[in-house]
Order: C-alpha cells, then sequence, then structure tokens
C-alpha cells in the first residue's frame, strides 16, 4: 500500500518476467503502464506514453552497441527491471529500464508520461512553485528530462531494482491495444547511421503529452 493523498490505493506493481523480454517487445508493452515515484511520503504517478527501446547488438543509437561495457553502462547487463539514468548536455536525467536476463544487454528510455497523480509536486519539482506552471500541464512531462525532474528521479536511481524498490517502480495501467501503438524513429541520433531509421519508438496515438509526433 502507497499513501496517496487521504486514501490508501494499491498499485499492482510489474514482475520481473515484465521486464526480462527484449527491449522492443517490453517499448511497446510499457506503454500504459504507471511509473510511481514514492517522494518522502508524497506520491506521483505517471502513466507511459512514449518509450524507445536499445539493443545491445547491431544498434548504433545505443551507448553499449555491440556489447560495450563501461562504468554507465555496466547496469545493463544485469537482469531486467533496474534503472538504468544517465545525464544529457551535462544536465538532463533520462530514465531507462533494463530489459532481459543477466548478460543481455538492452534497455528502454522512457520519454513521455501523462501526468496522473500528485501533479502539483510534480509542478513545484519542476518550476519551482505551482503557481508558477500557469497550468502548464501539457509541458510538465513531455520529454525525458522533463519527466525526470517532474519526477524527481535522478542518478540516486542508477541501479534501483524496480521489483522491489517502494521509492520507484513500474505498476500495472491501462492496456494499449496494437492499433493505437505508433512505430517511429527515435529521436536525437542522426549520428547512429542506419540505425537512426530504426523504429523503435513507440508512442500512444493522439495522446497529447507524447513529446514529438
Amino acid at each position: 500500500m502507497i499513501m496517496l493523498g487521504d486514501d490508501f490505493v494499491a498499485y499492482r506493481r510489474l514482475e520481473r518476467a515484465f521486464f526480462e523480454a527484449e527491449p522492443v517487445q517490453v517499448a511497446k508493452e510499457l506503454l500504459g503502464k504507471l511509473i510511481v515515484r514514492n517522494d518522502s511520503g508524497t506520491t506521483m504517478v505517471a502513466k507511459i506514453v512514449e518509450c524507445e527501446a536499445y539493443l545491445g547488438d547491431g544498434d548504433k543509437a545505443a551507448h553499449f552497441n555491440d556489447n560495450k561495457v563501461t562504468q554507465r553502462t555496466k547496469v545493463v547487463y544485469d537482469h531486467g527491471g533496474l534503472a538504468y539514468i544517465y545525464l544529457i548536455y551535462g544536465m538532463y536525467n533520462c530514465f531507462n529500464i533494463v530489459t532481459g536476463k543477466s548478460g543481455e544487454a538492452g534497455a528502454v528510455l522512457i520519454r513521455a508520461a501523462e501526468p496522473i497523480d500528485g501533479i502539483q509536486c510534480m509542478h513545484r519539482n519542476r518550476f519551482g512553485s505551482y503557481e508558477l506552471a500557469s497550468g502548464n500541464l501539457r509541458n510538465l512531462t513531455n520529454g525525458p528530462g522533463k519527466l525526470c525532474m517532474a519526477m524527481n528521479i535522478d542518478r540516486r536511481f542508477y541501479g534501483e531494482d524496480l521489483v522491489e524498490s517502494n521509492e520507484l517502480f513500474i505498476a500495472q495501467g491501462e492496456k494499449i491495444e496494437k492499433e493505437n501503438i505508433i512505430e517511429a524513429k527515435r529521436v536525437n541520433i542522426d549520428y547512429a547511421q542506419e540505425a537512426a531509421d530504426f523504429l523503435y519508438r513507440f508512442y500512444i496515438r493522439d495522446n497529447k503529452f507524447v513529446s514529438k509526433k
């Protein structure tokens, strides 16, 4: 049970087996699932609406392409369901989820989410106060850096086990039917040669919180 306002709400977290599939499958099935962040007793919840799959072999867009192991990417070779968080542009955190079984490199980047609960707290995290947000709900979590800032997810959670953690986990949400899942090219990976054309970005059709359509 997690405290949400004055009520106790049970979120049914995803089990390990969900994350042990290959990255493309996990990415599609993550759409509609819930990110649950328990931050010092305050609960924030957001529905995943956009994500990208990254593979360990033959994917030049991945940090761990050709199964490259570095201090930053070592968690990707652990078992599925762990958090892989890194910094881009020296200032923005990106929240990824490790996929596959131990030794099988793969991850899914959470690109955007739809705020569900704890929205005032998300506004304060992003803009300093709820009033300064000016009701701009769409802009709150419609990008990987924005999402992490709003939900207070940073590199402290590198390696966090999302199956067991009480601070950050993924829970069941709504099922997104195949016809409502859009497949597209990933964003900002022009350097990745042929991998730049892989249709490994997935988002919910007509959802206004998607970062780029």
